[in-house]
């Protein structure tokens, strides 16, 4: 037993002890079991990008099993798949793997201002399949994020019945924010505070930019003082916008880039006190070798690194 899991488990002693138990086995799974620190593969690309932007760059890709297996091979912490894909896997991998079903998606053949994914499986599907988290996207800032969240609250309650921790992907967009704004560090923190309110064990956000959308909150961050000048500074305010870092915040690896800005960002994400990454089209849609040797790079900089002091702000002299 890791005291550094026991020391997490502890923020959430509102749950019962299968909710816990299958949080301990994600938190001791894999290279940086026992650490508190999380490398998750998400493979829900194919349903939310399309198999060919998806997958054409690595044809393995095309069968889910092959991400299951590219999981193992590179020790993740879990991997995040559809209802579709995690029938096929779950047979062969469930036991050895910690799966999260993905319980709602969106498809990009239309795209309207106001998003709003379908819910697309449930907590009797996760258990039936011997997932081990259930996991849901909000929009905030979509005309439609009440009933997402209504959504979400009712998957909630079904997940603490059956003892599954709830994973949030909490991503701000729709016409209550702006295109710059979905990453805007302020908006971040918001969506992230969002999804720990609702119920979320674990919440996935986007690295956060150096804009800030709101007036308001420009104004109280500039009255604090909060340093936002790195990105390790921003993901710092976006950790203690989750209950002061009482819960799991981990960063999406986003769209493919080169590998020395994959591990630089997930450096500055460890710094800022992030607790890990979830990572797909960075590692996926490379050759299988490459991708492992990717993600222990970034396991390692996430179990090597240990986060940074908040800077004081300076105080003036006269």
């Amino acid at each position: 037993m890791s005291r550094r899991v026991d020391e997490i488990l502890s923020w959430y002693e509102g749950d019962d002890a299968q909710t816990l138990g299958n949080l301990r086995r994600i938190l001791e799974q894999g290279r940086t079991g026992g650490t508190g620190k999380l490398v998750v593969l998400p493979v829900d690309q194919g349903f939310e990008h399309g198999p060919t932007r998806s997958f054409a760059a690595n044809p393995a890709g095309y069968d889910p099993r092959y991400h299951a297996q590219l999981a193992l091979d590179a020790g993740c912490s879990a991997h995040a798949l559809p209802l579709g894909a995690a029938q096929l896997v779950a047979p062969g991998f469930a036991s050895e793997l910690p799966l999260i079903l993905k319980c709602n998606s969106s498809d990009s053949l239309y795209v309207g201002a106001d998003p709003e994914p379908a819910v697309t499986a449930g907590v009797e599907d996760a258990v039936r399949l011997g997932c081990a988290a259930v996991g849901f996207t909000i929009y905030p800032g979509s005309a439609f994020r009440n009933r997402m969240y209504e959504n979400l609250r009712s998957l909630a309650t079904d997940a603490a019945y059956a003892g599954l921790p709830l994973v949030v992907w909490s991503y701000p967009r729709g016409s209550g924010v702006s295109e710059q704004g979905r990453t805007a560090v302020d908006v971040v923190a918001y969506a992230a505070h969002l999804a720990c309110q609702l119920g979320a064990h674990i919440v996935k956000v986007k690295p956060p930019t150096e804009m800030v959308e709101s007036p308001a909150a420009r104004k109280a961050l500039d009255k604090a003082g909060v340093p936002l000048g790195t990105l390790a500074d921003r993901v710092r305010h976006v950790v203690q916008s989750a209950f002061d870092g009482h819960r799991i915040v981990i960063f999406s690896g986003g769209a493919a880039k080169e590998t020395a800005a994959v591990l630089e960002e997930n450096r500055q994400t460890a710094l800022g006190g992030g607790f890990g990454t979830i990572m797909g089209r960075n590692s996926f849609q490379r050759p299988h070798d490459e991708a492992v040797q990717l993600l222990h790079d970034v396991m390692d900089i996430h179990i090597g690194t240990s986060a940074t002091p908040a800077r004081q702000p300076e105080l003036a002299t006269h």
